[in-house]
């Protein structure tokens, strides 16, 4: 029996091979499309074609009307009340066609048939997991040859980094080493430089070979690592040992000194200028030390230079910064040189008149504002009147307490009413002491800098809420803070010493610089 299909099949093959191909079947009449088809047709052309001319004077109507006033200008005019009118009437507009959130119906659930249920696994994807292509699992054929165990890699390449609290030899260990390489690797690396020396953050590059058996661990083929700025070593396994070859690196560690123009912010055009970070940071905290940032406008330069290595392949590593100055219509208005063996930096003009001048103006010791000051007052908790020797600043629990300037810590723990307390000697008979702290940052006999974190705001001692009470000794007494601005030292040089310093000072302003304009 022909069904319909074949017997088409058979009419398109009947004509031979001058009608192969050709159309066999009638061409159908065309469809004329319905009348209501053709008027919306007509209305859609008519209106792309007369559109911009009917609304043309429609906008020109409207843009003369004023149909949203700005209701923050001509409060209670008759424009006012006309817009205030139009918005109720939008959010009236608004709630009248607001949504329901009445709940959908959803739609019944099918039960399924087991035969459904298997139709539907067979379409899942999830049984290609497990190797089917259909939805059963096909059982391996005579073609499946089984292995005994997985082929290993020849070799593998890790990188690995020494972190902070790690040794060289646990390091090894959890990087897959055997016990016998990392204890010949421990010797080799001994004669050059000691394994507890090596810095944190060093990167080890490590290849480990094939092992005999799965039981045994890999064995080392090469570490390749820098313990030092100057230093390279290379272990490498050759004729069944581990030889080492040490890779010193030639460094340049010539100062670098950097000077450019100051734009809107000092720190961002030292920065463009290609000064480090550190170096940027040493810069800006000891010309504040000297000298005003108000006093420093756009378009004075910068002038710093500090030390610098640069090794042989190309690595940079800044050190300390070694000059620090201002420079105003092309003369030095400040001019700060490192000097000495405490690395403080001194100026030309006071080693001129034959003197070591260290100035150091007080800066405030907490982020806060003053809510009580020196002198005869009312005892919060003891009520009674009673000499308050400091003022206190008002500031968060934990906030952090700064050294008003150089100097050394000669008390650091309980202070009875003042609690946790700091006491700092600043020479000269001069000292200042911080109470009420929560938590201290130093201790007895410390030396700290202008600035440096000492503790923090706390509410120990007799004290009715976070704050810190600061006090000023003047030759054992206390003193108003706010009557002292600077602590001045100074101390005689000898004629070698000021011509040292005039000597280095030369030495290091003739350093070439690299210019940013």
């Amino acid at each position: 029996m022909f069904t319909p299909r074949d017997q088409l099949i058979a009419l398109a093959g009947a004509g031979g091979g001058s009608g192969f191909g050709q159309r066999t079947t009638p061409p159908r009449a065309p469809v004329t499309p319905p009348r209501w088809e053709l008027l919306l047709k007509n209305t859609e052309l008519f209106f792309s074609r007369h559109w911009p001319r009917l609304t043309a004077p429609v906008e020109r109507a409207f843009a003369r009307f004023d149909l949203v006033p700005d209701l923050a200008e001509d409060l209670g005019s008759a424009r006012w009340f006309r817009g205030f009118g139009t918005m109720l009437g939008l959010g009236a507009a608004a709630v009248l066609m607001w949504p329901s959130f009445a709940p959908l119906q959803a739609a019944p659930l099918t039960m399924l048939d087991d035969a459904a249920q298997d139709e539907f696994r067979v379409m899942g994807i999830r049984p290609l997991a497990f190797g089917a292509d259909n939805g059963r699992r096909i059982n391996a054929t005579s073609a499946v040859i089984p292995l005994a165990a997985a082929p290993e890699r020849p070799s593998i390449d890790l990188t690995a980094t020494l972190g902070a609290g790690d040794s060289f030899p646990r390091m090894l260990q959890r990087a897959g080493l055997a016990s016998t390489d990392i204890v010949r690797v421990l010797d080799l690396v001994g004669g050059q430089v000691k394994p507890g020396a090596i810095a944190e953050g060093t990167r080890f590059s490590i290849r480990l070979g094939a092992r005999t058996s799965p039981a045994q661990p890999r064995p080392l083929e090469q570490l390749s690592f820098r313990p030092r700025f100057d230093l390279a070593l290379d272990i490498r396994r050759s004729g069944g040992g581990l030889a080492l070859a040490s890779n010193a690196i030639a460094v340049d560690t010539s100062p670098q000194r950097i000077r450019g123009i100051v734009g809107a912010s000092l720190y961002r055009s030292a920065r463009a200028a290609g000064a480090p970070p550190s170096a940027v940071q040493d810069y800006l905290r000891t010309i504040d030390e000297h000298m005003a940032f108000e006093e420093i406008a756009p378009g004075d330069e910068f002038d710093l230079v500090y030390a610098n290595r640069r090794a042989g392949t190309g690595e940079q590593q800044a050190g300390d910064l070694l000059y620090a100055g201002v420079v105003r219509a092309g003369k030095p208005v400040l001019q700060l040189l490192r000097w000495g063996n405490d690395g403080a930096f001194y100026s030309p003009q006071g080693m001129a008149e034959g003197a070591q001048e260290t100035t150091g103006f007080l800066g405030a010791p907490v982020n806060g504002r003053i809510t009580s000051g020196y002198g005869a007052r009312r005892h919060p908790i003891l009520g009674y009147v009673r000499m308050h020797a400091g003022i206190d600043f008002a500031a968060g629990w934990g906030a952090p307490i700064y050294a008003a300037t150089d100097g050394r810590v000669s008390i650091a723990g309980w202070h009875g009413g003042h609690g946790n307390y700091v006491r700092l000697d600043h020479g000269g008979g001069i000292g200042t002491g911080y109470g009420h702290m929560s938590r201290i940052a130093v201790s007895a006999g410390m030396t700290v800098r202008r600035g440096q974190v000492i503790g923090y705001v706390g509410s120990t001692g007799l004290s009715t809420g976070p704050h810190l009470h600061y006090e000023m000794y003047r030759g054992g007494q206390t003193v108003n803070p706010m009557s002292m601005t600077s602590i001045v030292q100074r101390a005689a040089v000898d004629p070698a010493q000021l011509a040292a310093f005039r000597s280095k000072l030369a030495q290091i302003t003739a350093i070439p610089a690299n210019r940013s304009r």
